[in-house]
């Protein structure tokens, strides 16, 4: 399996995505900047894995400082904490990251920065391996879910690039596809920085999986001319009634699947959902720089000078979904009880 980021001896290492599918290079970093310039790029991206992006930065802003005073060490880390937060606004994840180790800051009134190191590491890794054990459930969980032969449409990238471990609703796919049944995916190019094209269909191919790419406006017609099965995507932040933010073209997607009677499902861990926001309007949405769709990958296909806008990701609203498919169960609509109760599981 592939492991897009590892904590290695005081080191971050971690595959640069933004060079996929055409070249496997690998950053190695201490450096707390160098991370969150990573983040902030898309060398690593994912909900889940932009969690341990996070906490494996908070590690290297406050790593020099193990031997000083305790108030120095304190200093660095709300200071990295501070640079990891500013990196991306919309993913859950990584918010949630920070603030477990901010919990551990808080309890351990007492202990020396030394210690205080040690404990962040331990539950930095705990977050990262917690991730994976997600990810494996989720995908044993999902694939109940998949019939046999069954076509699927999915967006982005979900797979073992954006997460700790096999993926989300990728890792539904493949594991379904583990289990012997027969799996044809047709993989959204996903624009306007080519997620799918470059990463999902790179990842299942690599997996064996019958992968055929596709551009976004592609998919409403797939849906006509194909006998598609579901569509499964990922989520970066989940609102208590269930409004789903993902990456840029998932609304539009669950607007062709409802039109088209094809079942539309959510894959994503409990650490997604954010019971604090009570729907996606208070969703904070990320939006990045013209030349992401004006000057992509280095060319010019738009007039110089022409106004852009570009959003990352949008609201899928709840009444679109299906069901939300986490580590603990299945959520069926209504989800403001069934996420609540999710939430409330041990």
């Amino acid at each position: 399996m592939i492991r897009s980021i590892e904590w290695k001896s005081g080191t971050v290492r971690l595959l640069d995505q933004t060079r996929l599918p055409l070249e496997e290079f690998y950053i190695v970093t201490s450096d707390a900047a160098v991370l969150a310039e990573a983040i902030r790029s898309l060398r690593v991206r994912g909900a889940p894995a932009l969690g341990i992006a996070a906490a494996y930065g908070i590690l290297l802003g406050v790593q020099p400082f193990c031997s000083s005073d305790r108030n120095v060490f304190l200093d660095a880390f709300e200071t990295t904490s501070a640079l990891m937060a500013s990196t991306r606004p919309t993913a859950k994840n990584l918010f949630g990251a920070i603030e477990r180790l901010k919990k551990i800051i808080q309890r351990e009134k007492n202990a020396s920065a030394d210690s205080l190191y040690r404990l962040l590491e331990q539950e930095a890794l705990a977050i990262h391996e917690e991730d994976g054990k997600m990810c494996d459930a989720i995908g044993r969980n999902g694939a109940v879910l998949v019939p046999d032969p069954a076509t699927i449409i999915t967006h982005c990238n979900t797979g073992a690039l954006a997460t700790g471990g096999k993926g989300t609703a990728q890792g539904v796919i493949t594991t379904a596809f583990d289990d012997g049944k027969k799996i044809r995916v047709f993989a959204d190019e996903t624009r306007p920085l080519l997620q799918g094209a470059r990463l999902t269909a790179w990842e299942l191919q690599r997996h064996g999986v019958d992968v055929t790419l596709i551009t976004d406006s592609m998919a409403a017609m797939i849906m006509r001319w194909q006998k598609v099965d579901l569509v499964i995507v990922g989520a970066d932040r989940i609102a208590a009634n269930g409004d789903t933010a993902n990456k840029i073209g998932t609304y539009s997607l669950a607007v062709n699947a409802k039109m088209h009677g094809v079942p539309f499902y959510v894959a994503a861990p409990t650490s997604t959902i954010d019971s604090s926001l009570a729907s996606g309007d208070a969703i904070p949405i990320e939006e990045r720089e013209g030349n992401e769709i004006a000057n992509g990958f280095g060319k010019r296909t738009a007039p110089a000078g022409i106004k852009v806008f570009n959003p990352a990701f949008d609201v899928t609203s709840s009444e679109l979904i299906t069901a939300i498919i986490t580590e603990k169960k299945i959520c069926y609509p209504p989800f403001v009880n069934s996420l609540s109760r999710n939430l409330a599981t041990g």
